[in-house]
């Protein structure tokens, strides 16, 4: 199937080639293709994964899915069938992720999703019970955005978002908060993943004269409409969501992208966070070994494949307790023990995880933020 291949660098395995691996972990990313400045992330942080956790040593099994749905599903197919894996992180993108959702429950295997719409857990069903969230809900991003348009007076706003469940789920749950603190949408637009230009779009967004405009896209695509609406001349306060949060933003972006506000996670900003900040520590360790490892620093996305790892690093000793890894009962066992999930530190922020809340960050896992001089500052 296109795009899919086995990861095969030497640090993407590093720690996962042991012979006598007991549990199989799965992770399909989006390393090639729209996507991938989401999935390269991602893909890098597999080797920082715990090797060993409890008494059991830890097999990793990577597949690129190079940004294409249907080639998700194929992936996920291929490590529960052939490998038989008792868990999968990933996918990168948010229709990728909802894509697999069927097949993993059917299986019964544990989905651990570093995507950025809540549809991937909400409404929680049998099954989407099988599925974890390691990004912040829509909802708690949206809300921080919806009270600085309050404090700064905005009173309508234009709306552009991918054409997909993250753009979707954005539009819903921000024009219901607009509409509870009376802004009103007045331009409503679509883009796909892979567009070129959203002239089109931006100028009908133009014509509605907003006084601020919300961007809903992740990586690369959420620069795209917001340089557009910059080079046609739109004055007004842009903000983006969580999606937008890697430095390929910064890059990409340029100085058109100066001025924009968004709440994402606290890594983006980490010197200006308080040192008594429970997620700041590990979240640096995570930093500098990413640095270590690839001379770069991570985008957030890469943070969180990162918390995946932690909260299968919790969860994993009591399921071994009631089952063996590589059998269904081991797999249900380990989904049982994720829901258990209560205040585990990431580098995101907060995990209490219920039957009802299959994500479980609540504000600390997120601060609001702007772009100033071409860099992250904490938004006054």
């Amino acid at each position: 199937m296109l795009g899919i291949r086995l990861a095969l660098s030497g640090l993407v395995l590093a720690a996962s080639l042991s012979a006598h691996a007991q549990v199989k972990i799965g992770v399909v990313s989006s390393a090639t293709g729209p996507t991938a400045l989401v999935g390269i992330p991602q893909k890098n942080t597999v080797a920082l994964l715990p090797a060993k956790i409890g008494d059991l040593n830890v097999e990793y099994i990577a597949l690129d899915d190079a940004s294409d749905p249907t080639a998700s599903v194929t992936a996920v197919k291929k490590l529960i069938s052939e490998q038989n894996v008792d868990a999968i992180i990933g996918p990168s993108g948010s229709p990728n992720a909802m894509g697999v959702i069927q097949f993993v429950a059917d299986a019964g295997v544990p989905l651990l999703a570093p995507v950025g719409t809540a549809a991937v857990v909400t409404p929680m069903d049998d099954k989407k019970k099988w599925v974890f969230k390691t990004t912040q809900n829509d909802d708690i991003i949206a809300t921080a955005l919806v009270e600085h348009m309050v404090r700064k007076g905005v009173k309508t706003v234009g709306f552009i978002g991918v054409g997909d469940p993250y753009g979707e789920n954005w539009y819903k749950v921000f024009s219901a908060l607009a509409d509870k603190n009376g802004m009103k949408i007045v331009a409503n637009e679509r883009f796909q993943r892979q567009d070129a230009s959203v002239t089109g779009q931006s100028l009908k967004i133009l014509g509605a004269a907003p006084d601020a405009v919300l961007v809903a896209a992740a990586g690369g695509p959420a620069v795209l409409p917001h340089t557009t609406l910059v080079e046609q001349g739109y004055k007004g306060q842009i903000y983006q969501t969580h999606g937008a949060a890697l430095p390929d933003f910064l890059k990409l972006g340029g100085k058109k992208v100066e001025g924009t506000v968004l709440a994402a996670s606290l890594m983006l900003v980490l010197p200006e966070i308080a040192d008594n900040h429970p997620s700041k520590k590990i979240a640096a360790d995570y930093i500098a070994a990413y640095e270590k490892a690839h001379g770069t620093k991570p985008a957030t996305f890469g943070a969180n494949v990162f918390d995946a790892g932690l909260l299968l690093q919790q969860a994993i000793p009591a399921a071994a307790k009631v089952a063996k890894p590589g059998t269904k009962e081991f797999r249900a066992a380990l989904r049982d023990s994720l829901e258990q999930t209560r205040e585990l530190v990431g580098t995101q922020g907060i995990y209490n995880m219920s039957a009802t809340d299959h994500s479980g960050f609540d504000e600390r896992g997120r601060v609001l933020i702007a772009v100033r001089d071409g860099g992250w500052t904490l938004a006054k």
